[in-house]
């Protein structure tokens, strides 16, 4: 490796060291706080329909119309996707510090400002709801491309995989924090108020002190990323992006002699010499990328794009699946808050038992199996647990088997996190230049919430029932669950497809990975594991 730079080899070598452990809690903090955000707003939507839209005297409990739950829950995800492309675009030209902290304080604000969504009507509140929602999720967007960068750029080359994996994971633990948080608030509020159910006395089954309940649910996202932000602006830029794009070669060995506590000579000659090399020169949008990274990024794009739709569809309406088998009763057999508590128990439940077990399995597992395997064979199994589901839906929804739909329910879970909802995240953050890494990696987690964004509004319509009286108010017919499960399973397997697509990254630095390290036949080390489709 005659072109590597000494900063950059001393980081690749490093052992594992706190330094490591305070990057993954600082940049996990972020994510933690992105899941809660995403997904608290379905543990609270049928709380919004009962406050909101309920007519008086009808046989059951109001719900939010199509076009406003597809708003409510949808349009964080629209300015999630807004906000990759950007702050991605924008970390590659600023820095990664620079931008790290301008996104955590979007979320907090807007966290703090959806609680506080105002208005005379129904339509007003949901619009100012809508509205905040859309900024948090830019502010969200931001953190998927710095943070994955971010953590790549200090890892060491030995278990990189298990340091970016790890920042991810912090997601499952944001799930389960908006299940405890909706438990608590509406436990308490239950044994304050004991109210009969919707059946007993419409009346008096619903409390307008209940209006709390959802907007301290969605404001408690402000306090985890809070709290990380005095840390986040104390992290030094990454030695990568200070040498090779801003070209301060002096700089990077002073920020990495603190960090690694070792000292570090400043290679202004070698710097030079690699940022002006022809072979690191070339944009995104030109022949070179295309020949080097176009299949690459083709590949992280549509993997993630696939992934999404899956996984999306199945965590924004578990709620709905549940209903279906008889885990929640029906609407006007709670009172409002028990609607709450028992939506939130079960998302609790799965959330424990398969979503955050998964994201560690990835954490483990990464540096040994690899990124391709892991994410061939999640797809693989989310395909056969998907179909599984489906073929047989009409047995899964007898009373007797519902045990069975939730345990298979589960391992759809289990592998979509121990499998391409991971690495669809590691891999871009390591196989593109570092003056383009932060872009690729925002245009490929865009394209991922395309996905999101296809599932969450694609799947509300698509899982309505064939039979006119069993759809929900407002709705037009649909495909049904059945068949809307054999689409997702569809679209696993032609997942697993696109996967041929994606490099091996396992153990290999980043500029050999990118064909950075000075060496113009860098394209032997790109395409580490190239197979043809």
């Amino acid at each position: 490796m005659a072109g590597e730079l000494g900063v950059l080899n001393a980081l690749d070598v490093a052992k594992t060291q706190w330094y490591h452990f305070t990057a993954i809690v600082i940049a996990g903090m972020g994510f933690f706080t992105d899941a809660y955000d995403l997904f608290c707003i379905s543990l609270v939507t049928k709380l919004l329909g009962r406050l909101y839209y309920t007519e008086p005297g009808a046989p059951k409990p109001g719900s939010l119309p199509p076009r406003v739950q597809a708003s409510v829950t949808g349009v964080a995800l629209c300015g999630t996707l807004a906000g990759q492309l950007f702050f991605g675009w924008l970390g590659d030209k600023m820095g990664r510090k620079r931008v790290y902290g301008l996104t955590l304080i979007l979320m907090v604000v807007c966290s703090l400002a959806s609680g506080l969504s105002f208005g005379s009507t129904p339509e007003g509140v949901m619009a100012s709801l809508c509205f905040f929602r859309f900024w948090l999720g830019f502010g969200i967007g931001g953190d998927y491309p710095l943070s994955a960068t971010i953590m790549s750029e200090y890892a060491n080359k030995k278990t990189r995989g298990a340091f970016i994996a790890a920042v991810f994971a912090m997601q499952g633990f944001g799930i389960l924090a908006g299940g405890v948080v909706a438990l608590i608030v509406s436990y308490a509020y239950d044994q304050k108020y004991k109210l009969p159910s919707y059946e007993q006395n419409p009346e008096a089954s619903l409390d307008p002190a209940f209006d709390y309940v959802w907007r301290i649910v969605l404001m408690f996202g402000a306090v985890p990323a809070a709290l990380t932000y005095y840390w986040r602006m104390k992290m030094p830029e990454t030695a990568r992006y200070t040498a090779l794009v801003a070209k301060n070669a002096k700089q990077a060995a002073a920020d990495m002699s603190k960090v690694l506590q070792v000292e570090l000579e400043a290679e202004e000659e070698k710097v030079k010499k690699l940022t002006e090399n022809e072979s690191n020169k070339y944009g995104l949008f030109t022949k070179e990328f295309v020949k080097r990274h176009g299949l690459h990024l083709l590949g992280t794009t549509t993997t993630w794009f696939l992934l999404d739709i899956a996984f999306y569809s199945q965590n924004l309406f578990q709620k709905d699946i549940f209903s279906a088998i008889g885990w929640i009763p029906p609407a006007k057999e709670m009172n409002a808050i028990h609607e709450v508590y028992k939506i939130a128990r079960a998302q609790t439940l799965i959330a424990l038992c398969s979503t955050v077990p998964g994201y560690w399995f990835t954490v483990a597992l990464i540096d040994y199996m690899g990124r391709f395997a892991i994410q061939l064979l999640g797809f693989f199994f989310m395909t056969v647990f998907m179909f599984a589901l489906a073929i047989p839906y009409d047995h899964w929804s007898e009373k007797e088997n519902r045990i069975g739909f939730v345990v298979m329910y589960s391992f759809t879970f289990f592998f979509a996190n121990f499998g391409p909802n991971s690495t669809t995240f590691v891999v871009p953050a390591e196989i593109f230049p570092a003056r383009l890494r932060s872009t690729c990696h925002g245009i490929s987690a865009a394209a991922g919430k395309a996905g999101a964004i296809v599932g969450a509004f694609g799947f509300l319509y698509a899982a309505q029932s064939k039979d006119p009286s069993k759809t929900d108010a407002g709705y037009p017919t649909g495909i049904g669950i059945k068949n809307s499960l054999i689409m997702l399973g569809v679209i696993n397997f032609i997942g697993m497809l696109f996967t041929l697509l994606v490099p091996e990254s396992k153990g290999k630095s980043l500029e050999e990975l990118s064909g950075e390290n000075g060496e113009n036949d860098a394209e032997h080390a790109v395409s580490a594991r190239t197979v043809p489709v």
